[in-house]
């Protein structure tokens, strides 16, 4: 851990080192202060909204907005913009660190709740963010929507719900040649091959199982890469409800 990385109440520690050896990116000033601005409206808010569980500053930095970050894996210095989705935002994670990091995305940001919306609606701005698009939604309502279904270059998905139904969710949102990338803890061969199956149905294909760990928990995380091969069917993704109660 960096010498500096010790820290107050409110404020995050300064991990640069720790974020240029394990993702090969590194805030700047104004992206430090961003993130820093982002913690203290996420601790402020958390009283009222209830938004994470994770407030401790060296907790919430690796928690929240490292592995927003290191979720991307090699994307996070991607040379291209690209369209990208957040399902099941929540507070805006990992939305709102990859915003700040990439300025050049359009992240459209979704959650069911529509006051945890309302908060990112609120901070966007705060942050200086004009490449974020808060929505209010049912994914399962979302993607069957025109203008949303086959739109993205990348999908996102985090601690949302069992991975099939986290592809069913994602990769209807997703062009053909685009992403959809699982944020997940542990990861099993027999999920592996579950999910396999599933994603078939619904024209894609798991591409790239990453497995890594925390830089301070040492936890182990896995983000699993689903690649859109074909147009997803019509029928996917089912009606509100139906893909957790009946998964693929």
């Amino acid at each position: 851990m960096d010498s500096s990385s010790i820290s107050s109440p409110n404020c995050l520690p300064n991990m640069d080192k720790m974020w240029q050896e394990t993702i090969d990116w590194c805030p700047t000033a104004q992206q430090q202060s961003q993130l820093q601005s982002l913690y203290s409206e996420v601790v402020s808010a958390n009283q009222q909204l209830n938004l994470t569980r994770i407030i401790a500053p060296e907790e919430f930095w690796e928690k929240h907005l490292w592995d927003s970050l290191r979720g991307v894996g090699d994307l996070i210095n991607h040379p291209l913009e690209l369209k990208v989705i957040d399902l099941g935002t929540g507070a805006g994670f990992p939305g709102l660190p990859l915003a700040i990091a990439r300025t050049d995305w359009q992240m459209t940001l979704v959650d069911s709740t529509a006051k945890k919306v309302g908060f990112i609606e609120y901070i966007a701005p705060e942050l200086g963010l004009t490449n974020t698009h808060p929505l209010v939604s049912r994914i399962e309502a979302l993607g069957q929507e025109r203008q949303h279904r086959h739109q993205y270059d990348l999908a996102l998905i985090r601690a949302v719900s069992s991975a099939n139904v986290c592809a069913e969710y994602t990769l209807p949102l997703v062009k053909v040649g685009g992403t959809a990338i699982l944020y997940r803890g542990n990861w099993t061969d027999e999920e592996a091959t579950s999910l396999e199956l599933a994603v078939a149905k619904l024209g894609g294909e798991i591409s790239k199982i990453d497995r890594f760990t925390t830089p301070i928990s040492d936890s182990i995380r896995h983000c699993i890469w689903l690649h859109k091969t074909t147009d997803t069917h019509p029928y996917y993704p089912r009606a509100v409800g139906i893909p957790t109660l009946k998964p693929l």
